[in-house]
């Protein structure tokens, strides 16, 4: 019995297609995510060797040519992660139709395609990990990894230690449901508060959401750090790249996730 599983394994994996799926090879050129690029081909805008295709489930070789909008991907570089001090004011995306300034344009024209690991919405400033690797970046941000987020926070009104200590069990805010939150009151103003969080999950809004649940009205939001890297002595609009060695001993730390997708 264990000879003939042996053959059916080996059996398997002779037939098994050649080269890697269509969408993580996109991502991996640093054009987006994997999500983004299953997007771009159910929409006709992907083809292979000059052929649209219609369904991710297709694996590719190095020596297929395949364009996005009628144009053949960038060669892949090494992976490479920045640091970026988002300042408020700018959105995390590529464009807006409203016109308003993105971290793209602060970053400017000379950047090296990149894509987010995550976002801070549009008041919100600090630390903003950039890649070139989008399957990097799925990595990073993939909650399986537990990367703390950890902010600082200014926000109006009145609170004291015992009621932030109850943010460690969890709550759930209109219907959603938020992990454990460590929360430190630092300092009160006059009208005004200052806290450290660190949050493991960052859902959508997570902070504002949290904490107007419990009386308070964010009016400035700073991420200060993000798994093993922090905002330190990075300026406002300023960008620091990780060093090399730094970025492929954490590349080789993080484990696939393609088992686990998020949808």
């Amino acid at each position: 019995m264990p000879r003939a599983r042996r053959r059916g394994g080996a059996a398997a994996n002779a037939t098994a297609p050649a080269g890697e799926r269509i969408a993580k090879v996109i991502a991996r050129a640093g054009l987006g995510s994997r999500r983004e690029a299953e997007a771009w081909i159910a929409a006709g805008r992907v083809a292979v060797d000059g052929a649209t295709i219609a369904s991710p489930a297709l694996n590719v070789t190095p020596e297929r040519i395949v364009t996005v909008d009628g144009r053949a991907l960038p060669t892949a570089d090494r992976a490479r992660i920045w640091l970026f001090h988002k300042p408020r004011g700018c959105l995390t995306a590529a464009r807006d139709p409203k016109g308003r300034a993105t971290i793209y344009d602060r970053l400017g024209p000379t950047f090296p395609r990149a894509v987010p690991v995550g976002r801070l919405d549009f008041n919100s400033e600090g630390l903003l990990l950039l890649t070139n690797d989008g399957g990097l970046a799925r990595r990073m941000s993939h909650p399986k990894n537990a990367w703390p987020r950890r902010y600082r926070v200014r926000a109006h009104g009145r609170i004291d230690q015992a009621a932030l200590d109850r943010l460690k069990d969890g709550i759930t805010v209109a219907g959603i449901a938020y992990g454990p939150i460590a929360a430190t009151l630092d300092r009160a103003e006059s009208a005004n508060v200052w806290l450290t969080m660190t949050l493991a999950e960052g859902k959508k809004r997570e902070v504002r959401r949290v904490l107007e649940h419990v009386g308070l009205a964010v009016n400035r939001l700073i991420r200060i750090g993000f798994g093993p890297f922090a905002l330190s002595d990075i300026g406002r609009g300023q960008v620091r790249e990780v060093p090399r060695k730094e970025t492929e001993k954490l590349a080789r730390s993080l484990p696939d996730v393609d088992a686990d997708r998020l949808r």
